[in-house]
């Protein structure tokens, strides 16, 4: 897989010319590896629920694990890195209560 396109602040990664939000490049490759496998199974458990409760559960796991990673809440850059490691670390908390790793 081809690393995404990263803006010169390297703030955004640009994927067929929209612009996203990258991963805080600040977080410990443990925690970025453990948000990842619950944000991949999150999705999966999007696609696989049957009604409305569990489709929202697991969009809400999906939405944990982005802020995690920086992705989405406050922007990762507007935060001092202790702040960030804490957001990491009390989402990561929540994703291994509401779905505990296998």
């Amino acid at each position: 897989m081809t690393p995404a396109e990263r803006t010169e602040d390297g703030r955004w990664i640009v994927v067929d010319g929209r612009r996203w939000r990258a991963e805080d490049p600040s977080l410990d490759a443990e925690v970025v590896a453990r948000l990842r496998s619950h944000l991949g199974r999150a999705r999966a458990a999007v696609g696989a629920a049957r009604d409305d409760g569990a489709r929202a559960a697991a969009r809400e796991r999906v939405q944990l694990a982005k802020e995690g990673l920086g992705e989405r809440g406050t922007a990762w850059w507007e935060l001092s890195t202790a702040e960030r490691a804490a957001r990491a670390a009390d989402r990561l908390a929540a994703l291994d209560e509401a779905a505990p790793p296998v």
